[in-house]
């Protein structure tokens, strides 16, 4: 079971079951075409706060310039992962943005929290300005603006859950019919992450309720409503609001960025030893780490949103997001030394910084296998905050 959005991991308080906005879709339809001659659409899931009393809305006359700022920056930020006509699973699972089902049942304040304050732990990042990202505020709305311009079908009437539903009553069938693709906890197997802190503080019960019974047409994400009883939909979701946590809101900077800064990390030392890549294109992490801590010499690019490298990074990687790359490129060495990219998903962003380098004559050119997460989760070391750090920063 997908509750996609649930499938855009977020956090908010809750959607009211207000009476939605009397509005045409024609609104939606006239701006699509704009939209797909920009070819974009889609979103990077993610955000957090409270959202109460809000209902969901459409473009309105006179915001086509915020649609056609909006589709430049979907094409720049969004569409890596979400796909570039919001068909979403482009790279890690990441939502269809563009799926009316989805867009039918969640607000514009859903949209917007998720994209600045993203869903930590998961490879959507914040990308607000103020959480150390790269976009600020109007131009979060630019994108609310596009992506909204997607649905052409009414807002959905969403049915409130009952206070007395039960979580312990719907573990069982959790497991049954949920668990395989949710996880047994609700962290994510080959589906969103139902239990992310932020996700839950953006998403309203009867959102997240909609999800379950609707589904998501045209994704693995099954409608359970006449499969399974309306209070057996009640209590999943509250099974899956018990996963809530507090999420403590945090002031990012951003990463500093020098470009008298060193890039080589090792420059004296001699070239790593790798095995021959996988696929010609990836190196295991256990055979960076090993190197890195042999002093090999090696160039160390973190290809993730500007926020997520100052939560941590490999020591001694500069920050090279993959949709700001070309500015980097100027500072790096030709004499062949290894370039390695990372990111989290693991293999989209940090690819698409490889095949730059590799498109501009960069020989010795790989990207980490299994992704910065699994570096993180295997104890390798790490340095948090803007600086690039060194070894001895991660003891």
């Amino acid at each position: 079971m997908s509750v996609s959005d649930a499938d855009a991991d977020t956090d908010t308080d809750a959607e009211t079951d207000a009476e939605p906005e009397a509005e045409s879709t024609g609104t939606a339809s006239a701006l699509r075409p704009v939209a797909a001659a920009l070819a974009a659409i889609a979103l990077v899931g993610g955000v957090a706060l409270s959202l109460a009393h809000c209902t969901r809305s459409r473009p309105v006359d006179g915001r086509e310039g915020d649609l056609v700022a909006g589709a430049q920056l979907y094409r720049t930020y969004c569409g890596l992962c979400h796909g570039d006509e919001g068909e979403g699973y482009a790279a890690d699972n990441a939502n269809a943005l563009a799926n009316q089902d989805f867009l039918v049942s969640v607000t514009d304040e859903f949209l917007t929290v998720n994209i600045a304050e993203g869903h930590p732990g998961t490879p959507m990042a914040p990308y607000a300005q103020r959480r150390g990202g790269p976009l600020s505020d109007e131009q979060v709305a630019q994108l609310v603006v596009f992506i909204r311009a997607w649905q052409e079908e009414p807002d959905a009437e969403l049915r409130p859950v009952p206070e007395d539903a039960s979580a312990d009553a719907a573990r069982e069938v959790y497991a049954q019919r949920c668990a395989q693709c949710h996880g047994d906890t609700g962290e994510g197997v080959n589906a969103v992450s139902l239990n992310n802190g932020q996700f839950l503080a953006s998403a309203s019960d009867e959102q997240i309720r909609y999800a379950i019974a609707k589904g998501r047409r045209g994704t693995p994400m099954p409608a359970f409503e006449g499969d399974l009883a309306d209070e057996t939909i009640d209590n999943l979701t509250a099974l899956i609001r018990s996963w809530q946590r507090e999420v403590a809101p945090r002031e990012t900077e951003a990463p500093i960025v020098d470009e008298e800064m060193p890039v080589v990390v090792n420059p004296d030392g001699q070239p790593p030893q790798f095995s021959p890549l996988r696929e010609g294109r990836y190196v295991p992490a256990a055979e960076v780490e090993r190197e890195l801590r042999a002093g090999r010499r090696m160039v160390l690019l973190d290809a993730r949103a500007a926020s997520d490298y100052v939560r941590y990074h490999i020591p001694g990687a500069i920050p090279s997001p993959y949709y700001g790359i070309e500015s980097v490129v100027p500072r790096l060495p030709t004499d062949g030394t290894w370039i390695l990219s990372y990111c989290a998903c693991p293999h989209a962003a940090s690819g698409r910084v490889m095949d730059h380098l590799r498109e501009n004559g960069f020989a010795n050119t790989a990207v980490i296998d299994e992704g910065v997460r699994h570096w993180h989760d295997e104890g390798y070391p790490v340095v948090e905050g803007p600086n690039p750090g060194t070894l001895a920063d991660a003891e």
